[in-house]
């Protein structure tokens, strides 16, 4: 899947990539054009705010953000923004600011936005859509309110980012993902995961070794569909997610029959609380293992687990 040493990450040009840029510097001044051009499946891109919609259809595509680390997303330099919402576009995905549906896609270094923002009525509006694995998202911002990462087929891995968001903001119906080492950043009250796992097979949300912290008052998740199975372990869980941690869908159709949603580990405020847990949340007693979410861990670059 890497277009370069596993071991390695690039704050440089790596050799033969496309490169994009807004002053010059590139062959490109849009990330959509690289794309079309098939030279090559690695592609650089200079500092800048993107506005532009990303479709990533073609596999094996790695896109490097500029960067003075590229193990910390606080280092990026280029912003991809976009401000479509589901209503309009058609789907959740068509709303999405940078959608994959290749597989082996690696992006680093990149804030991808949809600045749609809070309307007066809810609507879903998409950053990042994925929806063809195995899927690499490395150091990198994942920003938007509400439905902001729709992680939705194949094995994805998230390392060293942030995903900030308040209403559902990490969701899907047929992804097994992991998150690791980064931050999840509520900006209002809602819910962190909105699983909609349709039926008891292999995939899993587990969130590791993540801070969670923010504004508002949020719940970890509830279960869009009936199978839903979220995992928080080894997390810092800060004062904003609610004692009750874990929210049925609504009291007339609260969708907890055939669930998961468990906690292993974690500590701060918002962590475990034996007496205002729901009856439908699980303690768990050992942690879920990587293999078991994702199968194998020979595809992701080392230095974001």
């Amino acid at each position: 899947m890497s277009s370069m040493p596993l071991c390695c990450v690039a704050p440089t040009i790596p050799a033969g990539a496309i490169t994009v840029g807004q002053n010059g510097e590139g062959t490109y001044t849009t990330i959509t054009q690289a794309l079309a051009d098939k030279s090559s499946n690695v592609i650089y891109v200079y500092p800048g705010n993107y506005t532009e919609q990303v479709v990533i259809s073609r596999a094996n595509i790695t896109i490097y953000g500029q960067t003075s680390d590229p193990l910390s997303y606080y280092s990026n330099m280029v912003t991809v923004s976009g401000n479509l919402y589901a209503g309009i576009a058609g789907s959740n995905d068509l709303s999405g600011t940078v959608r994959v549906s290749g597989t082996n896609v690696q992006l680093y270094n990149l804030n991808i936005e949809n600045t749609f923002g809070k309307p007066i009525d809810q609507a879903q509006a998409i950053a990042l859509s994925v929806q063809a694995g195995p899927f690499a998202c490395y150091a990198c911002q994942l920003r938007g309110y509400q439905d902001t990462l729709l992680s939705n087929k194949g094995i994805q891995f998230y390392g060293k980012s942030l995903i900030q968001g308040s209403v559902d903001f990490i969701f899907g119906q047929y992804a097994s993902v992991w998150i690791t080492g980064g931050t999840i950043n509520t900006v209002g009250s809602g819910y962190v995961t909105a699983s909609g796992r349709l039926s008891n097979d292999s995939t899993w949300y587990v969130i590791d070794k993540t801070t969670v912290t923010g504004t508002g008052q949020s719940y970890l998740g509830r279960p869009w569909r009936n199978f839903a199975r979220v995992v928080f372990q080894n997390s810092y869980l800060g004062d904003n997610i609610l004692s009750a941690g874990w929210k049925n869908w609504s009291d007339t159709d609260p969708r907890t029959d055939n669930i998961l949603f468990g906690e292993y580990n974690n500590r701060g405020p918002g962590a475990w609380n034996d007496t205002a847990r729901p009856s439908f949340a699980t303690k768990l007693t050992a942690p879920v293992d990587i293999i078991t979410v994702l199968n194998s861990t020979s595809w992701i670059n080392p230095a974001y687990l």
